[in-house]
């Protein structure tokens, strides 16, 4: 099996998933490749200590640039704070490394731009953004039924991240409340891409957008004794006027972190004259489906263990976050080695882009109580 050997900057959570999900790439079967850190770089020298403790000897670096210059890296996997978005993906990619970066590409429009344009320097690299919710079994099911026709005319579309990682006011403050460093776009820039990727996937892409933008909790501790400004959205619902073949439908988008008793649930519903699908990861072993064939009436689907990629877990078992990380590396993995993704690879730069039009317009939308049209960029 053919190796890849990656380098992680930014050792945090979702770091330690990646370094997980490579550690068991066993449980994967047919695979074209297998990936293989060799080095990792954090500002944070304690973060980097869970992957030199685990992955044996490998390259611990506080200065991107030393991984960069590391000849035996040939992909990166870039899960920094949004601001630094615009200086470090296009220097992974003038370094000659696959990117596989975090969302949002980019901390506003103008620096997905930036980084638009190191992608197009560099044609022949392999570029994707994270986006793991859409591999669950259950989500592939509803993006199959839209794709058969079997949804019709299409009434209305919902996507949703809802977490309530917030809710408590007390919770000390991090970058992502800090405008700065997160930027404007607050929830909508760190859960935007979750709730979008599949709808642009499907070529729905909104017209227009209105947007509730909500603030709760506007100071935090800091975790010396004071209080600070908490400066982001907390919650948007961004409602969207959608061109499509039957005409033009509503959907609706929701990035909330302060949702009363949701620990962080991804759902996906469409609603259509023919039939209608819904998939939540409130019950991420099932999914729902009606097909309008004289009777009105949902039907429940046990999905169990269906990946896009076979693994060896049972198909009667469950399907969880840590199997659609590991799919989401899958996917990208079959990329780099030639594949293609069977046949859904990960978000790409033109998805993140897109996705970029649509949280800059709800921003204006949300602040200003008004109808804006996207403008997207040209590509």
């Amino acid at each position: 099996m053919k190796e890849i050997r990656f380098g992680i900057i930014g050792c945090g959570l979702m770091g330690r998933e990646f370094a997980s999900a490579a550690a068991r790439w066993l449980h994967l079967t047919g695979m074209r490749a297998r990936p293989r850190i060799v080095s990792v770089c954090d500002t944070n020298p304690a973060l980097m200590a869970f992957f030199t403790e685990n992955l044996g000897p490998i390259q611990a670096t506080s200065d991107y640039r030393a991984l960069l210059a590391n000849p035996e890296v040939d992909a990166v996997y870039c899960a920094v704070p949004h601001v630094l978005h615009a200086e470090i993906y296009p220097a992974i990619l003038a370094a000659g490394k696959h990117l596989f970066g975090e969302k949002p590409f980019g901390m506003d429009a103008a620096q997905n731009r930036a980084i638009q344009e190191a992608i197009d320097a560099h044609p022949g690299l392999v570029v994707r953004c994270s986006s793991e919710m859409p591999f669950y079994p259950g989500a592939q099911k509803v993006i199959d039924f839209v794709r058969s026709g079997a949804v019709g005319d299409i009434l209305e579309v919902e996507a949703a991240f809802l977490h309530s990682s917030d809710i408590n006011p007390m919770k000390p403050i991090n970058w992502k409340r800090m405008e700065a460093v997160n930027g404007e776009y607050g929830c909508m820039g760190d859960l935007g891409m979750h709730v979008l990727h599949v709808p642009l996937r499907l070529g729905w892409r909104p017209e227009t957008v209105q947007a509730s933008l909500v603030k709760r909790v506007t100071q935090r501790p800091d975790g010396k004794g004071n209080m600070v400004p908490c400066e982001t959205w907390d919650n948007a619902t961004i409602t969207a006027r959608v061109p499509h073949d039957g005409g033009h439908f509503p959907m609706v988008l929701k990035t909330w972190r302060i949702a009363p008793g949701e620990a962080n649930t991804w759902s996906l519903r469409v609603l259509g004259m023919k039939g209608s699908a819904f998939f939540t990861t409130k019950s991420p072993r099932q999914w729902q489906f009606m097909r309008y064939d004289g009777t009105q009436a949902w039907q429940t689907e046990d999905l169990g263990y269906t990946p896009l990629f076979p693994g060896i877990t049972g198909g009667i078992f469950e399907f969880g976050f840590t199997d659609a990380i590991q799919q989401m590396w899958a996917a990208f993995v079959d990329e780099l080695a030639g594949g293609d993704a069977k046949g859904f690879p990960c978000a790409s730069p033109r998805e993140a882009a897109d996705h970029h039009a649509v949280l800059t317009a709800a921003l204006t939308a949300g602040r200003e109580n008004r109808t804006v049209e996207v403008t997207y960029a040209t590509l």
